[in-house]
């Protein structure tokens, strides 16, 4: 899981590991080397101790003849043998190593009395996308470091290799910025929190809130890379900006309203309070972003883009001043041109800006990617345009959408995405050519938390539909009514105890255990199929 390119068994027998089984490691595969050893060891109490002589033994190779993702493994009576296009591939065999061990190799103890046993087999494997991604949304309920480090390991056990990070929105402010201390001593924290919908009459009455330290980013960041999963930040602009203008109330449109009475939002929806197209904004942001480009070593950044109501901007004279001085014809434009500015100053740091679907409204600069979120559509108008497209469509992928449309769901929102939704869905728009479709770098699941107030809630929303878009992102599937969904189900039949294993509260096949459900709290379920767009 996700299902190989070519998997054969090679004999009915099996390869016994015990203490005495070896561990031989090429060069460059030192670190597929420790995770094994730290990974399968703990759960095993194997050492695979380095040896050569050994009768039985694991060995590592980079063989250069391979898709850099892609990967062989190979096992016999007397060994197993994993090989990698590079270190990423030999990650991803060492991976399916592990799920050929069983569920108990991904404990991180071992139990009494267990027997590790390899089926004889050759595994020939490498991924579709090169862009195989998942989207944590932090800000609106702060996800602690350690909770993120988990979601790396649940990600590199489903081959998963990019965190995009949502760090900043209207509801909280998640990353140290060393010189505006204000945007975390201010700005990650909100007074209370609306629960469940924003129609909903329910509040929390306490403080939420937390961020992320420098060195807290610096710690998630190498995990990743120990991962071969890139991460990537997200620093929402010019929208989804309430957070920021709470504690540096210049970067709003003080023309317009008070921002000094503006707090960290406690509610959801589209906010009206946005940035401020001055330079006194632009500068801020230009130095929030040399600290980030600092912590994150991606060539891709995210700066967001969506949902930017231009209402303050409409009657903002500075704002229409603005217009007026660069020659642009509305607010739209005056948002494009916002957008092309960091696009400029992001190119010339050696870094890519990638924004969600609205930076294509008013024109986009040559160099940008899209997050193709509104349906198909946004990614198919970048993809004809020459932009490469990270599809994500929401009425697909976003993981807080309702997976049944029985009453005892947690908090219904949006449209009803099954299982089996998720597994027949197809990141390349079927009307893109050949060459349009190049551009389709990948796909992404998001999970956004407004209504997900804790772990168990990610969990319990991300899967099992997490596994079932693994497979979309990693494996060439048939369309999607050819897919076989019932040998998927009966595939996630000994998945599931993986991810009971790992602790995952997932959401049962028979539907939500009693303290999953929430009873009389609000969400915002939308009925019939979702347009397919």
């Amino acid at each position: 899981m996700p299902a190989p390119q070519r998997a054969a068994r090679n004999a009915d027998g099996h390869l016994s590991l015990d203490s005495g089984t070896g561990l031989e490691a090429g060069p460059g595969t030192e670190g597929v080397a420790h995770w094994l050893r730290a990974t399968l060891g703990a759960a095993t109490g194997l050492p695979f101790s380095e040896a050569r002589d050994h009768d039985r033994r694991i060995v590592l190779g980079i063989e250069p003849g391979l898709p850099a993702e892609g990967y062989r493994l190979a096992v016999t009576p007397t060994g197993a043998e994993l090989a990698g296009g590079g270190p990423a591939g030999l990650f991803w065999a060492a991976q399916t190593l592990r799920q050929l061990l069983g569920p108990d190799a991904f404990r991180r103890a071992p139990l009494p009395g267990r027997h590790w046993r390899l089926p004889l087999a050759r595994i020939e494997d490498a991924p579709r996308f090169r862009w195989r991604g998942l989207l944590l949304d932090v800000a609106r309920h702060f996800m602690p470091k350690d909770g993120v480090l988990r979601y790396l390991d649940l990600m590199a056990a489903h081959k998963l290799n990019v965190l995009h990070l949502h760090l900043t929105d209207d509801q909280g402010w998640r990353v140290e910025i060393q010189r505006y201390p204000r945007l975390t001593e201010v700005g990650s924290w909100r007074a209370r929190t609306k629960f469940g919908h924003r129609a909903s009459p329910l509040w929390e009455e306490k403080p939420h809130g937390g961020f992320y330290t420098q060195d807290d980013i610096r710690e998630i960041v190498a995990y990743a890379a120990e991962r071969h999963i890139t991460v990537v930040p997200e620093i929402d602009v010019p929208g989804h900006s309430q957070a920021a203008i709470a504690a540096y109330p210049e970067l709003g449109n003080t023309d317009v309203i008070d921002t000094t009475t503006l707090s960290v939002w406690d509610t959801w929806g589209v906010n009206p309070n946005v940035l401020a197209p001055t330079d006194t904004t632009l500068r801020f942001y230009e130095g929030v972003l040399e600290e980030v480009l600092a912590l994150f070593p991606s060539r891709f950044v995210h700066i967001g883009g969506d949902e930017c109501p231009k209402d303050q901007w409409r009657r903002s004279p500075r704002a229409q001043a603005r217009i007026a001085e660069l020659g642009l014809a509305d607010e739209d434009e005056l948002q494009s041109w916002f957008v092309r500015h960091f696009d400029t100053w992001l190119s010339a740091r050696g870094r890519r800006l990638i924004g969600w679907d609205e930076i294509l409204e008013g024109g986009l600069a040559d160099g940008a990617a899209v997050s193709s979120w509104r349906g198909y559509g946004g990614g198919v108008a970048a993809a004809r345009a020459g932009h490469d497209v990270v599809m994500c469509p929401e009425q697909q992928v976003y993981l807080d959408h309702r997976q049944d449309p029985g009453a005892d769901e947690p908090v219904p929102i949006g449209f009803v995405r099954t299982l089996e939704d998720v597994y027949r869905f197809e990141p390349v728009p079927p009307q893109l050519t050949d060459d349009e479709a190049r551009h389709v770098l990948g796909t992404q699941a998001n999970v956004w938390t407004e209504v997900l107030e804790d772990q168990a809630r990610v969990d319990y929303q991300t899967f099992p539909r997490l596994a079932a878009f693994a497979e979309v992102a990693w494996s060439r599937l048939p369309a999607p009514a050819e897919r076989d969904f019932a040998g998927f189900e009966r595939r996630m039949a000994a998945h599931y105890r993986r991810l009971d294993a790992l602790g995952v509260a997932y959401r049962p096949p028979a539907g939500p255990r009693p303290w999953q459900r929430r009873p009389g709290v609000l969400g915002r379920p939308v009925d019939g199929p979702p347009p397919n767009k």
